[in-house]
């Protein structure tokens, strides 16, 4: 069904009893007729998502303060968020991404219990003092707002992308498809070569995490690592003049960690029964990650979004993909800078505890799993 004609059943009283919805209809109020839901309503009571419509504000009393667990509001046109927020005691996932937010509201700071965060693309001029001092804030996504693009300049001054010509690539069939865009496998004809390529073609000018632009400089800052995806360069003259990328064919015998979290873990991902590591496997993807992760950090960027969804594994190679939520460091503040790097440390400890609890360990192990940790930067 689409999102207008469940708009319209919603205002018509046809949907009573209804316990889960979904709208993106280019909305720019909180749908009233919501309110005569409140006895069955289950996904909008602890998760409320509004994505892509046209809001421009959410009034005090909108927000279920009792039970949000996590909120949506990524792609529309708030200029300021409700000082109730800070009432959301159970609030663990807040993505606020492509709005004109010049600021977060002080009161968030009191929401102890929020552990992701994306603001990216938005006006803010800086990050608040209070938000480094969430005890459980462990993704964080901030590309794309004036302070960070500061930051992306001063990182990205001695760099220059090889640019790869569109007529250059044929395309092939479809390897994978996010909410950023397409990934393709392709052919590309450089050189006297016809090197085997995948191509990420993003599909527009705002992503969940952000801005395809943030995206592809963070790729190119990461550079080649062993434990990276890395890229061959950014497409040019693309007939559409659509944004993408040109990156190294992976083995296709790689397999994701774990799945997306659900509505049920809103912050942990989903790990399916059959994924059972031995310690030398767990072993092996901690290694790889931490190798990852500290190159990044040695680079000037923090990965954001430092999750088993995004670690693809075999007993050869372990490589941490998706730099979609990365965010630039600032070069002139060290201090902020290890601050923001202690964020991925902290989503990293989880990754292992997961990896304990997804192998048959003994406490010994165990205990080596969990000492990958970074003990300080």
């Amino acid at each position: 069904m689409a999102s207008a004609d469940t708009l319209a059943l919603l205002n018509a009283g046809k949907l009573t009893g209804t316990n889960h919805i979904k709208i993106s209809a280019e909305l720019t109020s909180f749908p009233n007729a919501l309110y005569s839901l409140t006895d069955t309503l289950e996904i909008l009571e602890s998760m409320i998502g509004f994505k892509a419509n046209q809001i421009t504000h959410i009034p005090e009393h909108a927000i279920p303060t009792q039970n949000l667990r996590w909120l949506i509001v990524t792609d529309n046109a708030l200029t300021h968020l409700p000082k109730s927020i800070g009432a959301c005691k159970k609030l663990q996932k807040l993505m606020l991404a492509g709005n004109q937010l010049s600021a977060l509201p002080d009161s968030l700071a009191n929401c102890h219990t929020l552990e992701l965060l994306r603001v990216s693309a938005n006006q803010i001029n800086a990050l608040p003092n209070w938000l480094l001092k969430l005890p459980k804030l462990a993704w964080l996504a901030y590309a794309g707002n004036p302070f960070a693009d500061v930051y992306e300049a001063e990182n990205m001054r001695k760099l220059h992308a090889v640019e790869i010509d569109w007529a250059q690539l044929s395309i092939g069939k479809v390897l994978g498809q996010g909410a950023s865009g397409i990934t393709y496998q392709a052919d590309w004809h450089h050189d006297g070569l016809n090197e085997a390529v995948a191509v990420k073609i993003f599909k527009s000018g705002l992503t969940s995490d952000g801005l395809p632009r943030c995206e592809m400089d963070a790729n190119i800052l990461a550079g080649a690592h062993s434990n990276l995806v890395g890229v061959k360069g950014i497409i040019t003259h693309h007939p559409q003049h659509i944004q993408g990328l040109v990156m190294p064919l992976l083995d296709p015998n790689l397999k994701v960690l774990a799945q997306p979290p659900s509505f049920d873990s809103c912050t942990r991902d989903v790990y399916l029964d059959a994924c059972k590591l031995s310690f030398e496997q767990a072993k092996h993807i901690a290694n790889g990650v931490r190798s990852a992760m500290q190159h990044l950090h040695t680079q000037g960027l923090m990965h954001g979004d430092l999750y088993a969804h995004n670690i693809l594994w075999s007993d050869t190679q372990v490589v941490l993909s998706d730099l979609g939520g990365a965010s630039f460091l600032p070069l002139q503040d060290k201090a902020l800078a290890q601050n923001l790097m202690r964020l991925d440390i902290r989503a990293y400890r989880i990754l292992l505890e997961e990896l304990v609890q997804n192998a048959g360990l003994t406490d010994g192990e165990a205990a080596a799993i969990r000492a990958f940790a970074p003990n300080t930067l």
